[in-house]
């Protein structure tokens, strides 16, 4: 590598967006030459039901730089990102989606401030395009969010950005089941900053995250990255247990010192309703969080590889 000649790559997870990809690699190719005439496009096919692993094959054979990996199943966005970053040799790498709603003409502005002594630069979508009930329960869920893992994030920041070999190798070193990108840059804590970008409208096709793989992604993130929910459930035990003693003892006085006696089974079963699902809601926390160390101690490879363009075969680090 030289200042003026870095050596970049660029990670792209691939699902579901066979229409963008040689319109997506046209453009990558005419941005990145303009920074680098060293530079490697890894894309991940994450078991697309479309022939988008024939497509990154014809790229691959247009252009030696063009890199393609291909999963033997559906293993999840993050896992394919896990996969290009592992393969990536770049002094800097980009993380972007395929749909083209990340524009790669941003890639120059972001390596530029990156040049100022950035670790990290962040992609902001300053005008996403998306409906306002989405950006609504999107900020709602986030706020949400970020009190349970601890962690502040920004709506407008997904993994879209460029980071620097330093990050990309620690990030190799957390070989954890549950993969989020973005949690994971957060909480390394290189010095980040981030830039205002135009977030386009889809390509073609549409996302293939539904509400109930986002919430499951939300879950698995948030147990992944904190215990607070136990904490919390724990701290909400001890307010329940505190307010039945006042509640007995108020009770008690009255009765002796008023001969007021408790009335009705009404209170007494709705209590009883109450805490037992408290007590099953905190099982089950419980149950979750042995269930994903459980997961953690199978030791099972985070991804699976079934082929490979312009890759060499001896490098399959997935565990």
């Amino acid at each position: 590598m030289t200042v003026n000649n870095p050596h970049i790559t660029v990670v792209i997870p691939v699902y579901g967006c066979l229409a963008a990809l040689v319109e997506l690699v046209r453009r990558l190719q005419v941005v990145l030459g303009s920074i680098t005439p060293d530079y490697e496009i890894i894309m991940v096919n994450d078991a697309s039901p479309d022939d988008s692993w024939k497509a990154i094959g014809f790229l691959a054979n247009q252009d030696y730089r063009v890199k393609g990996i291909r999963f033997s199943r559906n293993f999840g966005q993050h896992h394919a990102i896990t996969a290009g970053l592992d393969h990536a040799n770049g002094d800097w790498v980009v993380v972007m989606d395929c749909d083209l709603q990340d524009q790669p003409e941003e890639i120059v502005r972001l390596y530029e401030k990156g040049q100022e002594g950035y670790d990290v630069v962040f992609a902001r979508r300053a005008n996403r395009i998306d409906s306002h009930l989405k950006r609504f329960s999107s900020k709602v869920f986030y706020k949400i969010f970020d009190y349970l893992t601890e962690q502040e994030s920004d709506p407008a920041v997904a993994n879209f950005g460029i980071y620097r070999n330093t990050v990309i190798e620690s990030i190799r070193q957390m070989r954890e089941s549950v993969r989020s990108f973005p949690l994971f840059v957060r909480w390394l804590g290189f010095p980040s900053a981030s830039i205002d970008v135009e977030h386009a409208a889809r390509h073609a096709g549409k996302s293939s995250y539904n509400f109930s793989k986002l919430l499951h992604l939300a879950v698995n993130s948030i147990m992944a990255q904190s215990n607070r929910p136990l904490r919390i459930s724990i701290k909400f035990g001890f307010v329940m247990a505190f307010s039945s003693i006042l509640s007995g003892a108020w009770h008690i006085l009255r009765y002796y010192t008023e001969g007021v006696s408790v009335e009705g089974w009404t209170s007494v079963f709705v209590s009883i309703w109450f805490i037992g699902g408290l007590m099953f809601m905190n099982l089950g926390f419980l149950g979750l969080y042995i269930g994903r160390t459980y997961d953690e101690t199978k030791r099972r490879p985070i991804y699976v590889i079934r082929d490979y363009y312009n890759l060499p075969l001896s490098k399959d680090i997935s565990s």
